[in-house]
């Protein structure tokens, strides 16, 4: 999830531009860059690392007078972090910011180095400024020129272009996910562009939201937009509220923000990898041929080890292949037996957390393939393993992670197919129907108002008492883990996650009407079984909350998900459950639910 801003007018450009990436900067801090032209010239400037290094290599520079200008901080889809990696990125006489993915970005450079085009950087961006420019020369015409290359781009994004050849215009293109706004001001003598509302507050007076394949132009006084090649009118949304409260965009905290973004970052994880009859992950191609390992173990540490454990399932079930899930803290002081027909693969949202990066080490002294799932592209653990697998989740600010968990076990259901594929483990047919429904997901996770609006009113029922069971079976067994994890990092609360089946072996001693049940009954998978469990519970007089599509009527609350065919989907939708009702507890109790006490976001120590 990288950060835009852009500006047309005569106020001093370089401050603008930067004081609006510092509004971006949660939204990706690997390197950033500014361009600014003024009378036909373009003065530019990247830095690898935090804006600071921005603002220090473009020290001494001012713009004078009008001048027009395009900034972007970034997070890495596509290179690693470098100078020539940032953006702008520059064609023969344009330059161009890039939030989003050009999924066939490889064909079109393909096709440009063949006529003689030069590359400069390893981005997926860098083919827009060379295509946008051959298709002016092509017309002499810089909108019809960004139209054909709107047309020609496949994937999600928000653009930016500025060109020598029109000196006061700023040029855009938006589809997908990615959002991009324009700013105006009452004197229609400035215009701003931006990812996010809160760069505009204090600048601009209204804000036009950019939909679905808009592309078109402004200069300082004009706006113009087009769809499909008609121009279309636009609304203003006048700008209120202050900045802190324009990035959480309307939310009371960061945590509910990502929550509400898991469908968006979803579709970011699965472009250009999921297609409607294949998956295709080509970052595995460093690993060499796949069919070589016979056994799959996975180190994590928290939210990532319960991915970890999930994900096991996933590839037993799917891969047909042994899988295990290692705590990374206890895995690097086990003296582990290790064989060289193993993938090692380890998850981190951070990329530096310290138990994880040890495991990894022990792996790759003894000669293991290793592969990262990770949030965070140039971290120590990304630069340390074989391959990796970017989870694309974007920033993730709350502490208790959220979309970072989901894009996790999005990844690892993507990978347990693509391995049952090598393997022959599924026919073309059930991998088929796997697709199809992967391609769902992101439909499971979008949280329905009047599911939150439950919530939080059963929230205020569970405040108090001796602690929760969260309980499933299967792969709901790693979500009941995730869950009491969530409720008792932001709570303070007690929580366990147990599977089903385990309570009659212990645990059912605790039960009484002051403990709390978190029932995960997915009627796709063991249902039965998991009912005469909570039934078990309920016998003892635990208050039962359960969580299933179809009616239970000894739940003392039940809380009614969707019908799905598939138990992933089912997965995807509970797990949004359990994250509300943990915030909603956690707000109730008033607790700050984005740092909650004695956490960091990433662990760096052991």
């Amino acid at each position: 999830m990288c950060g835009i801003v852009g500006y047309i007018g005569n106020k001093e450009a370089k401050k603008i531009l930067l004081d609006g990436l510092c509004e971006l900067e949660y939204r990706g801090y690997d390197s950033a860059g500014i361009a600014i032209m003024q009378q036909g010239d373009v003065s530019l400037f990247k830095a690898v690392g935090k804006l600071a290094n921005l603002a220090a290599v473009s020290d001494g520079f001012e713009s004078k007078g009008f001048a027009l200008g395009i900034g972007h901080t970034r997070w890495a889809t596509h290179g690693k972090p470098t100078e020539a990696n940032a953006h702008p990125h520059i064609g023969e006489n344009s330059f161009v910011v890039h939030n989003g993915i050009i999924e066939n970005y490889a064909a079109i450079k393909e096709e440009l180095i063949k006529e003689g085009i030069n590359f400069l950087s390893q981005t997926d961006t860098e083919v827009i400024g060379h295509l946008f420019e051959k298709n002016l020369k092509k017309t002499n015409d810089s909108l019809e020129a960004l139209r054909l290359t709107q047309e020609q781009l496949e994937g999600a994004y928000a653009v930016l272009i500025i060109t020598k050849f029109e000196n006061e215009k700023i040029f855009f293109m938006k589809k997908g996910s990615p959002p991009l706004l324009i700013g105006t001001s009452k004197n229609n003598d400035e215009i701003y562009f931006a990812s996010s509302e809160s760069v505009l507050i204090g600048q601009a007076d209204g804000a036009i939201f950019l939909k679905e394949d808009d592309y078109g132009f402004v200069k300082k006084d004009e706006v113009k937009i087009f769809n499909h090649g008609e121009e279309v009118a636009f609304q203003v949304k006048k700008i209120e509220g202050t900045r802190a409260g324009a990035q959480k965009e309307g939310y009371r905290y960061f945590m509910e923000k990502e929550i509400y973004e898991q469908s968006a970052v979803l579709v970011d994880t699965m472009m250009g990898r999921v297609s409607k009859d294949r998956i295709v992950l080509e970052e595995l191609a460093a690993l060499g041929d796949l069919s070589q390992f016979r056994e799959i173990k996975i180190c994590a540490c928290g939210t990532s080890y319960h991915a970890a454990i999930a994900a096991t399932y996933m590839f037993e079930r799917n891969s047909k292949i042994r899988a295990s899930a290692e705590i990374a803290s206890e895995f690097r002081y086990k003296e582990p037996f290790l064989s060289k027909d193993m993938l090692f693969v380890v998850i981190s949202q951070s990329g530096e957390t310290a138990d994880t990066l040890e495991a990894l080490k022990i792996a790759k002294n003894a000669g293991l393939k290793t592969l990262a799932v990770c949030n965070v592209d140039n971290s120590t653990i990304v630069r340390e393993s074989d391959a990796t697998i970017l989870t694309r989740a974007g920033i993730e600010k709350g502490v208790a992670s959220t979309k970072a968990f989901a894009t996790q076990m999005l990844v690892f259901w993507m990978l347990s197919i693509v391995l049952a594929e090598k393997k022959g483990s599924m026919s073309n047919e059930a991998i088929k129907k796997e697709i199809e429904t992967i391609l769902k997901a992101k439909d499971a996770v979008v949280v329905e108002p009047a599911m939150h609006e439950r919530l939080k009113r059963l929230s205020k029922r569970y405040l108090h008492g001796h602690g929760f069971f969260f309980i499933g079976r299967d792969i709901f067994y790693p979500l009941a883990l995730e869950g009491a994890l969530k409720l008792k990092e932001i709570t303070y609360l007690h929580a366990e996650g147990y599977p089903a089946g385990e309570m009659k072996h212990g645990p059912i001693a605790l039960a009484d009407s002051e403990l709390f049940t978190i029932a995960l009954l997915p009627k796709t998978l063991l249902y039965d079984k998991t009912k005469s469990n909570i039934e078990e519970l309920s016998a003892r007089d635990s208050t039962i909350v359960a969580i299933s599509p179809s009616e239970f009527d000894i739940a003392d609350d039940f809380i009614k998900t969707k019908v799905w065919d598939h138990y992933m989907l089912e997965f995807f939708e509970m797990m949004v459950v359990v994250q509300i009702l943990s915030l909603e507890v956690a707000v109730r109790l008033g607790n700050d639910v984005d740092m909650p006490r004695n956490l960091a976001k990433s662990v760096t120590v052991e």
